[in-house]
C-alpha cells in the first residue's frame, strides 16, 4: 500500500474549498444577480437607483433589493418554454429559505434570505 501522497492531501483541501466555496457563495450571489436585474427592469425610475442591501447575522443571511416602483410588485410565474424572460423568482424561490416583498414608504424592497446555519 502506497503511503500518503502531499499532492493528493493539497488537490482534496482544495476540491473542499471549491465546493464549499460554491455552496457557499453562488446562491447569494445569483440571488443580488436576479434581485437587481428585476429591480432595475421592473423598479426603475429615470434619475432614482435602487439599492441592495446584505445583511448578515448568526442565522440568515438576508438579501434586500428597494426600489421606487410599490405599484410594481412581483409575482412567480411560470414562463413558457420559448419565453426569454421570467425565470428569475423563480430561481430566487428555489435558491431562498423564505423570499417576499415589503412595501415602503417610497417604492419596495424585495428581500430573500438564507440560513447560514
Amino acid at each position: 500500500m502506497p503511503g500518503p501522497d502531499p499532492r493528493r492531501d493539497v488537490f482534496e483541501r482544495n476540491v473542499l474549498d471549491e465546493r464549499t466555496q460554491l455552496r457557499v457563495l453562488v446562491p447569494p450571489t445569483l440571488i443580488v444577480s436576479e434581485l437587481a436585474t428585476n429591480a432595475l427592469l421592473h423598479g426603475a425610475i429615470r434619475g432614482r437607483l435602487f439599492r441592495v442591501h446584505l445583511t448578515l447575522t448568526e442565522f440568515v443571511l438576508r438579501v434586500a433589493v428597494r426600489d421606487p416602483r410599490g405599484e410594481r410588485l412581483p409575482c412567480l410565474r411560470q414562463p413558457d418554454g420559448d419565453d426569454r424572460y421570467g425565470r428569475g423568482l423563480l430561481i430566487v424561490a428555489q435558491l431562498a429559505d423564505r423570499w417576499g416583498v415589503e412595501p415602503r414608504t417610497v417604492g419596495k424592497s424585495v428581500f430573500a434570505e438564507l440560513s447560514v446555519r
